[in-house]
């Protein structure tokens, strides 16, 4: 781990003097609010428990909070920006305010769900402040796309938070909550208030943990599973067997499968692990 100034990270001041002198507004359709606080980014990666042999992955650096205060610990980080111009700076204040760690610093221009693959060693964690109208979907991409992922810790809208950690039986537990959990066990890390922002979001965060653990053991693949649990929520209200007919062929064909799962055909959908899906899923073509 490299000794690094410790005005190395960006302060309210510093991020707004960087946004003014790129033309900056942070837009609501890329769900840009910047962290201006280096407490806060300093919390983030003690909590994501990034260690220095860790190459990290971030989607969404913004003008650099977190990036830099990874930089400080990670033997790696590379980051990943869809906007050109936050992209073009980022470099920059890298190499500004850490020259000792620029040559350990990459950047990906592209929409994270575009990418497939990065530069460099494979990534061991992903830290990210995720844009709240996107968090999900890239959460979720990542984790399948990047399997070497063994650590993850991303700020999402607190109520995002509340339903990636949800379990069976919760209110907010759904089809979020059960694709996280094939690929790890989830839970929520901690809250973070609004004033760390800027703009100030209207919503609370929270972090979210996921320790990468390995599916449930499945002749059924991961794409038959997450069908399954697509069909069981878009209709959370009704019973299984009646969720499930369309996706199953039938509402027999549906109660079939449920029975030979070992899953009550008059449950629903919030009531279900993920590992009773797989073995919905494995049941369906039997």
């Amino acid at each position: 781990m490299s000794t690094t100034d410790p005005d190395a990270l960006l302060g309210p001041a510093d991020i707004r003097e960087l946004a003014a002198a790129l033309g900056v507004r942070p837009t609501k359709q890329r769900g840009q609010n910047f962290v201006i606080d280096a407490n806060t980014v300093r919390r983030i990666v003690r909590t994501a428990g990034v260690r220095p042999d860790d190459t990290v992955v971030e989607v969404g650096p913004g003008l650099g909070s977190l990036t830099l205060a990874l930089l400080e610990v990670a033997d790696r980080v590379t980051a990943i920006e869809i906007d050109d111009v936050l992209a073009d700076a980022l470099p920059s204040t890298v190499a500004a305010r850490m020259p000792g760690r620029a040559e350990r610093f990459a950047l990906v221009h592209s929409d994270a769900m575009r990418v497939t693959e990065l530069p460099g060693p494979a990534p061991t964690a992903l830290v990210a402040n995720l844009p709240y109208n996107v968090a999900v979907p890239v959460l979720l991409h990542m984790l399948a796309t990047f399997p070497s992922i063994e650590r993850t810790l991303v700020m999402v809208q607190a109520e995002v938070a509340d339903r990636l950690a949800a379990g069976p039986g919760s209110k907010v537990y759904g089809v979020p909550s059960v694709k996280a959990n094939w690929y790890a066990e989830v839970k929520r890390a901690g809250s973070i208030g609004r004033n760390v922002f800027w703009p100030a979001p209207n919503v609370d965060s929270g972090l979210v943990s996921l320790v990468r653990r390995e599916p449930p053991r499945t002749s059924a693949s991961r794409d038959e599973v997450f069908a399954a649990v697509d069909a069981a929520f878009a209709q959370r209200r009704k019973t299984l067997r009646a969720a499930l007919a369309g996706w199953a062929g039938s509402a027999a064909a549906a109660e079939a499968a449920l029975v030979a799962a070992g899953v009550s055909p008059q449950a629903r959908g919030e009531a279900l692990t993920v590992a009773e899906f797989a073995a919905i899923a494995e049941h369906r073509s039997a």
